[in-house]
């Protein structure tokens, strides 16, 4: 079993600087003391904030400043790009329409990052 991921959990991007927290808005009105996630919570700068800088030379940003640096690596400021849902979520528990989201599901960024969850945001709800 794995513990359900709410509101106030800290992420970590393998390609971030710094941990982020999730933010889940309580539309789903099911709470574990703060609202409970689920895996449609992947929306950049609204559910998953920054990771202060990239260093994936996927992203242009980094790629544009490390091409302008001659070729040394240069980051620059994250900006998330995660388009599809956390996976793989824990399809037996519904929070919303959805499946909730639980601490061994990973969430993809389009410049090549994995998503994961360092801190669930608390730690008493398990779902299987």
């Amino acid at each position: 079993m794995s513990v359900q991921v709410c509101m106030g959990a800290t992420l970590k991007c393998s390609f971030g600087a710094a941990p982020s927290t999730l933010v889940v808005l309580p539309v789903n009105r099911v709470l574990t003391g703060t609202p409970a996630a689920n895996i449609m919570d992947h929306v950049p700068l609204l559910n998953v904030l920054p990771f202060g800088t990239c260093t994936s030379i996927a992203n242009p940003m980094v790629a544009t400043a490390t091409a302008a640096a001659l070729g040394v690596l240069t980051p620059m400021p994250c900006i998330p790009m995660t388009p599809a849902p956390w996976l793989p979520g824990a399809p037996t528990v519904l929070v919303g329409s959805a499946p909730a989201l639980d601490t061994n599901s990973r969430l993809m960024c389009t410049w090549a990052g994995v998503i994961q969850v360092l801190s669930p945001g608390q730690a008493t709800e398990l779902v299987p």
